[in-house]
């Protein structure tokens, strides 16, 4: 079990979303912060907010994660504020909007240095130090696009499988060496975050109607709320859950995809559209 109070925890995308439900809900446990995100003014926000409510400390770091040296710094400025950090969580992602024919090569590698290689470096940076730890925690937010690979989602479900794919074989590796540092990797479902409202949009995408009914549609199959993702995340850790699914529809898709692995999305199509029309009415 990896304890939560009296943790110190690294949280990238800790500004807004799941990341900033994460740092809220872990604070109120007990446990001490090192913050990373882009937006300065979110983390400010955040941070403050978490001071009113409870006498922790939290360090807040502006941070790329596209880039490794912004990572690499954060990681030593976060270890110098608290040199017990055991925790770590990859939490930071972006969206892209357009099926592969309408973004470009550019566009692909923007959202794999962020969502893919943002994780991989993060690990690594941070590996030294929870390794001295007799009790450390790896946790990277896949998504259930890590799973199930929908139209429209080729870059993103790309790096969300392969975010997938590193998590479960480095976890291997951990396991085969015996070592104290856990790892799980998180597929959460549609979660009530605004991620799908600050996507990009393909090179090749010229309306923005799509873009409009894109965010109308994620809003009406999205049931989970941040905080509801955090205590499940929260939860996960404290059990050393290797794989955490946050969410029925996250659930569902999981045990679609076994039982039709190649024809699951027709399945799901139907379902969305059930959803989209049941929340229209």
């Amino acid at each position: 079990m990896t304890a939560i109070p009296g943790a110190a925890v690294a949280v990238t995308g800790a500004a807004s979303g799941i990341g900033r439900a994460l740092a809220i809900e872990l604070a109120a446990r007990g446990a001490d912060l090192a913050l990373a995100d882009r937006d300065e003014a979110g983390l400010q926000a955040v941070g403050a907010e978490i001071a009113k409510a409870n006498p922790r400390k939290v360090s807040l770091h502006r941070v790329d994660v596209a880039s490794p040296e912004e990572i690499a710094t954060f990681a030593r400025e976060a270890i110098a504020a608290h040199p017990s950090l055991n925790i770590v969580i990859n939490n930071a992602g972006v969206a892209l909007l357009g099926q592969f024919h309408e973004i470009d090569q550019a566009q692909i590698e923007w959202l794999f240095n962020i969502n893919f290689w943002g994780v991989v470096h993060s690990t690594r940076a941070f590996l030294p130090q929870l390794a001295k730890q007799p009790a450390a925690h790896i946790v990277n937010v896949s998504s259930i696009y890590g799973i199930i690979a929908p139209p429209g989602q080729t870059a993103y479900s790309s790096a969300k499988f392969a975010v997938r794919g590193f998590s479960e074989s480095l976890r291997h590796e951990l396991q085969a060496a015996n070592s104290t540092i856990r790892l799980s990797v998180v597929h959460p479902g549609g979660i009530k975050t605004n991620i799908v409202r600050n996507m990009r949009s393909g090179s090749g995408v010229t309306d923005n109607e799509r873009r409009v009914q894109s965010i109308e549609r994620f809003d009406a199959i999205a049931p989970t709320s941040p905080k509801d993702a955090a205590l499940r995340i929260i939860k996960g850790i404290e059990k050393n859950e290797p794989r955490i699914l946050i969410g029925g529809d996250a659930r569902f898709m999981d045990l679609l995809q076994r039982f039709r692995p190649a024809t699951y999305w027709k399945v799901m199509a139907k379902r969305i559209e059930k959803l989209i029309n049941a929340g229209n009415k």
